[in-house]
């Protein structure tokens, strides 16, 4: 459990209330606005469709924040291929569907608090009992999203963060 409450931010100086231990995309990183009234193209809190092409899930890196009970998550997009798309949704609300064999996609968001690109990293997508999101397993690379969840993070990195992503362009990738 967070022992502090809140945070002060390195980027404005000012204390929030909350230090948020989640953060997520609401649409991979290809989504534009104008594929929201075509036809062939569908964006819902889980699933996404880009021209009757291209297939995409949400689902959560986690990583475990060092010396708590706490795990930090990103919720992320990840392409699958047609046919996997299609096996998940069928298995969509079937009991059991955690015994799947993880599905490969490649990681279609882009956290900019990393000092380079988290897109097209190699994941495995594991299904999880019905109501619960995807866990994705990075490759096990140098890339340091992938470090991060092979080793954790300490809640001064959970810090850092928070302030990346309440002040975009002050830290991180520019």
């Amino acid at each position: 459990m967070t022992t502090e409450p809140g945070f002060t931010c390195t980027c404005c100086g000012a204390h929030h209330a909350e230090l948020p231990l989640h953060y997520a995309a609401e649409a991979p990183a290809v989504w534009e606005p104008a594929f929201a009234d075509a036809d062939d193209c569908l964006l819902s809190a889980d699933q996404c469709v880009v021209h009757g092409q291209h297939y995409f899930v949400k689902g959560l890196i986690e990583i475990p924040v060092l010396g708590s009970d706490e795990t930090f998550s990103w919720g992320v997009w990840v392409s699958l291929s047609a046919e996997n798309f299609a096996r998940a949704a069928d298995r969509w609300n079937t009991p059991g569907r955690e015994a799947e064999t993880p599905y490969f996609g490649w990681l279609t968001t882009d956290l900019l608090t990393y000092p380079v690109t988290t897109l097209n990293l190699k994941t495995h997508v594991h299904t999880r009992p019905v109501g619960r999101r995807f866990s994705i397993e990075l490759e096990p690379t140098a890339h340091p999203l992938a470090v991060e969840q092979r080793t954790g993070i300490t809640m001064d990195r959970v810090r850092e963060i928070a302030a990346t992503v309440l002040h975009p362009g002050g830290e991180g990738r520019q």
